[in-house]
């Protein structure tokens, strides 16, 4: 005995992953947004670190970034795995080699934050790493949504 996916849930389920990575683009943009202020209330005059401190923008970024790190990783492979068991298959395109290195990029781009908590010399290139791999998931993910609206065009011209 063999168990079928509805088809109902198989058609909309294809709307999940493009949906959720269109919020995660918002929220990535968000994190961004709370990152500099991070880095002005680190490198403010006293007077107004005092200020930008109660923003609490380091713990909302973490918050944030943990948030975006554990949805983008479970959105990935929630998007392979419609799109496997609604075609069989996998289509290897840009849209997905680009995804998963995407996925790889923010995990690395986390594991760096115990290293920029280590002081001047560790932490001075830890947070450079981390500023410039997000800036590239920021620019990679701009193109994936544009390349995954062309996708949910294929979707919806074959329902």
């Amino acid at each position: 005995m063999t168990w079928e996916i509805p088809a109902e849930i198989k058609v909309w389920s294809q709307f999940f992953h493009p949906v959720l990575m269109w919020v995660l683009f918002a929220i990535a943009l968000y994190a961004l947004y709370l990152g500099i202020k991070v880095k002005r209330t680190r490198t403010a005059e006293p007077e107004a670190r005092k200020e930008l401190i109660k923003g609490k923008f380091s713990i909302r970024h973490h918050q944030i970034g943990s948030l975006l790190l554990a949805l983008m990783v479970l959105g990935s492979i929630g998007g392979m795995a419609v799109t496997y068991i609604n075609n069989g298959k996998l289509f290897v395109s840009p849209h997905l080699i680009v995804g998963l290195g995407m996925t790889g990029i923010i995990a690395t781009s986390a594991s760096l934050t115990p290293l920029m908590q280590k002081g001047e010399t560790w932490g001075t290139w830890a947070r450079y790493a981390h500023i410039g791999l997000n800036m590239s998931l920021i620019l990679l993910f701009g193109w994936q949504a544009f390349t995954g609206i062309e996708i949910v065009q294929k979707i919806i011209s074959r329902l």
